[in-house]
């Protein structure tokens, strides 16, 4: 039987320890429907590429500190990812495509997060609805309707793996129309 001072000693001491672990969820910016090519090869509308620049520079302005970057391979991700890229001075190195983040459901995207290097502790992956609003709900403490495009969530956990991400904070969110003049 442990006594309650023991108890109290050894949970203040292993939550010092206690890294947390956080995720960025990028939903890509406004697409457009006007090129008949397939899903996976629709560009940004000009009013996409306005959104994820206000968005990427208001984001700067926070100071993350960002271990990797992930993007869906869609090109409205992709092209998304490109613009935060410059905006924030990201290295190509950072940077990688995960098939896998092509996913609407959410399922993929869960495993993927799961099985994420523990020796990251932030990441951003850039991706989809209705995915990311359904993990931002999931994961975090404040419910949204849903993760418009350019829209970004920062969700917080204290955990040393990123296989027990389940109960986090809502630690920021950003709506493009809370940006635009």
């Amino acid at each position: 039987m442990i006594d309650k001072k023991t108890l109290i000693d050894y949970l203040y001491n292993s939550s010092k320890s206690m890294k947390e672990k956080k995720l960025i969820l990028i939903r890509h910016a406004k697409s457009s429907w006007k090129y008949d090519v397939s899903d996976i090869d629709r560009p940004l509308k000009k009013r996409g590429v306005t959104d994820a620049s206000i968005i990427s520079k208001a984001f700067k302005e926070k100071e993350y500190t960002v271990n990797k970057i992930y993007s869906s391979p869609a090109n409205r991700a992709f092209l998304t990812c490109k613009i935060f890229k410059n905006n924030l001075n990201w290295t190509d190195d950072q940077i990688e495509i995960v098939n896998k983040l092509y996913d609407f459901e959410g399922e993929s995207v869960l495993n993927f997060i799961t099985t994420l290097d523990n020796t990251l502790e932030t990441v951003i992956i850039f991706g989809h609805n209705h995915a990311f609003t359904a993990i931002a709900n999931d994961f975090g403490d404040t419910y949204i309707d849903n993760l418009p495009t350019s829209g970004l969530v920062v969700l917080k956990f204290n955990v040393n793996s990123w296989e027990y991400v389940k109960y986090g904070e809502t630690e920021l969110l950003m709506f493009p129309r809370d940006y635009r003049l």
